[in-house]
């Protein structure tokens, strides 16, 4: 049989089935494993491989499961799971960064990751450097001997910059310096950054690839010697995804390319019936036209994803007046969920950031970022426009 194409895989990679013969892949929520002696018991603890089950903290068949769709997704070697979106960034800069490393980052990055590459990174003696995502030229000049990695979100969270990965991709590989790409916003229907170059990926499997605003997650993915030393440090510390929720997210993952098909397709009518509203300033979304990195974005996604942003133009209390007159939208601090969400960055997910930072990274203070759901647009627009009446 030929090799099935993504949509499928992304259904048919299952766990071997059990005696049971089960067409769909049960829950395997054991704390551990037993083992039929006490030299299979003893070989099992002299293995570090995540593909011998001992205990559901080093490795799960539900969570391998999970994992192993997005790797063949990504197109990846392999992969680790992790409980959330924040531990897979934090375990991926504690796996590859020292005492007296440095880290180039873009600044358009979520808030979170903000406060652990300015906070939390220079307790340990990790220096960080920012570069902006509109200006890849400045890249280069950052990087010094003790560059062990580079990180950015493509789109970005929620400026929708994109940039273009083969070129940060090059850059890297010059200097030896590992290309870290967090892939949340796009997921695998849409983008595969390993395609262009990325060492490794991560999302925070909360958002879209969960879809429905349930559970917790985070996954990286790449060649097997880089995961290998990352399921290593989180199978030490701690960070582990549930088997509950690998069980979610994998199926999850089989609804995935028709999902996003539909976020995506609604997000463009939507951002397109947006322009030119009196209320609003501009209006961004990867597949517009008027988007500054379009080109890219037609390079490397195969649609524009489901995130919309737009600038009212009165600011800080339009913002608010907007929020509070909507009657359908959600909100609420997720995004990628089945239901559309509207949230207000300056005042929530970057309010942590000076001014400065969030203008310097193109959050406005009447910034509002959309994620399209998977209702009637028809409906999603009858909302938008009362509230912006009402802004």
């Amino acid at each position: 049989m030929a090799k099935q194409r993504p949509a499928t895989r992304a259904i048919r990679v299952q766990t071997k089935k059990t005696a049971q013969k089960e067409h769909s892949t049960p829950l395997f929520l054991t704390s551990s494993f037993t083992y039929d002696s006490a030299e299979d018991m003893a070989a099992a603890f002299a293995s570090d491989s995540p593909e011998v089950n001992i205990y559901s903290r080093f490795s799960n068949p539900g969570v391998d499961e999970f994992v192993n769709k997005i790797a063949s997704l990504e197109g990846a070697e392999s992969g680790v799971a992790t409980g959330t979106g924040m531990a897979a960034i934090f375990s991926t800069f504690m796996t590859f960064l020292s005492k007296g490393d440095h880290i180039v980052s873009a600044s358009a990055v979520f808030g979170s990751t903000h406060t652990i590459l300015t906070k939390y990174l220079p307790k340990w003696g990790i220096d960080y450097s920012y570069f902006d995502m509109n200006k890849p030229e400045t890249i280069e000049p950052l990087i010094r001997p003790a560059t062990k990695l580079l990180y950015l979100e493509t789109p970005s969270n929620p400026g929708l910059d994109i940039i273009d990965l083969e070129l940060v991709a090059a850059i890297c590989k010059k200097h030896k310096v590992l290309l870290v790409v967090d892939n949340c916003f796009a997921t695998p229907a849409v983008q595969q950054p390993i395609r262009f170059g990325a060492d490794l990926v991560l999302h925070s499997a909360t958002k879209f690839i969960d879809g429905q605003g349930r559970v917790l997650g985070g996954v990286i993915v790449g060649r097997k010697e880089l995961v290998h030393p990352l399921y290593l440090f989180i199978r030490n510390t701690g960070p582990s995804m549930s088997p509950f929720n690998a069980w979610v997210l994998s199926k999850s993952l089989e609804t995935l390319f028709v999902r996003m098909d539909r976020h995506a397709a609604s997000a463009l009518e939507l951002a397109t019936k947006l322009q030119g509203h009196a209320k609003i300033s501009s209006v961004k979304y990867p597949f517009l036209e008027s988007h500054p990195q379009y080109a890219i974005a037609q390079k490397q996604m195969t649609n524009g994803g489901g995130i919309v942003t737009f600038e009212l133009k009165g600011g800080v209390e339009s913002g608010r007046k907007f929020l509070n007159a909507l009657q359908l939208i959600s909100m609420t601090n997720n995004l990628g969920d089945s239901r559309t969400i509207a949230s207000h960055p300056a005042s929530t997910t970057h309010s942590k950031l000076t001014e400065s930072e969030r203008q310097s990274v193109g959050i406005t203070p009447g910034l509002i970022r959309i994620s399209v759901g998977l209702e009637d647009l028809a409906d999603i627009m009858d909302d938008l426009l009362q509230a912006l009446d009402q802004s």
